[in-house]
């Protein structure tokens, strides 16, 4: 995957260093329900300083036993990616007590966070299938305080209804779950398409802030009426939704 420069290296401005982002992966596991496709979620400790109280996929930073030898900081070493898978295997175990096969993950994205965020995760989401001992699944009642199954529709609707809270990943993630039917789809999708790297631009608008992607007009500017393609999150107070040029 290309991912363009080690971003977490970026300057905001002369003398302004970015806080470094700490490599992550996530574990976006399915599952096929009674009424279409389901992923596992599980509701954060709401004392938290990140994300505290969001429904999230099973996840975390990569820590010193992910790496086969030495630790880098570049995303464009095959070892990060590595090690980044073997954090998503862990981190759903511990988190979940899901026990997935590594050799199921298809990388579907990496997600780096804007420069003036204070604390920056530079995270990879894998997507597989859900193991099979389901009835073995349970929150480890510290960082995670629920865990359950949501239909990727259902958990956008609940947010914008005001019943869950999501981050931007996980709502636009659910938002490309959404369009597939069964496990089998979304895997194969998947796993024949180049994974997206989402470097978030923020902008504030009447009513809330906008997320924008490459791949907008507007990217890197606060224009959002400019003419022409659109990628981007409308985060607003009576509710969010995911804006894409086909």
């Amino acid at each position: 995957m290309t991912t363009g420069n080690n971003s977490w290296r970026t300057e905001r401005g002369e003398g302004d260093v970015v806080p470094e982002a700490v490599p992550a992966a996530t574990t976006v596991l399915v599952r096929d329900g009674a009424d279409g496709i389901e992923v596992l979620m599980c509701r954060r400790n709401s004392k938290l300083a990140f994300a505290g109280g969001a429904w999230v996929f099973p996840g975390g930073r990569v820590d010193p036993g992910d790496w086969d030898g030495d630790p880098t900081d570049d995303l464009r070493d095959s070892r990060t990616l590595d090690a980044a898978r073997r954090a998503a295997v862990r981190e759903a175990a511990e988190e979940s007590g899901a026990e997935v096969d590594p050799s199921t993950l298809v990388l579907i994205s990496h997600w780096t966070p804007p420069i003036e965020a204070p604390k920056r995760f530079a995270t990879y989401f894998f997507l597989g299938p859900a193991p099979t001992q389901v009835a073995e699944l349970h929150a480890d009642g510290g960082e995670i305080h629920e865990i359950g199954w949501l239909q990727p529709a259902a958990a956008v609707a609940a947010r914008n209804a005001g019943e869950i809270d999501l981050v931007p990943p996980t709502y636009i993630t659910l938002e490309h779950l959404s369009a597939f039917a069964t496990v089998a789809e979304a895997l194969d999708h998947f796993t024949h398409r180049r994974p997206e790297h989402f470097q978030t631009h923020f902008v504030r608008t009447e009513g809330g802030m906008v997320a924008m992607y490459e791949g907008d007009v507007a990217y890197g500017t606060d224009d959002l009426d400019r003419a022409g393609a659109r990628h981007r999150l409308w985060m607003l107070h009576d509710g969010w939704r995911y804006e894409r040029t086909p």
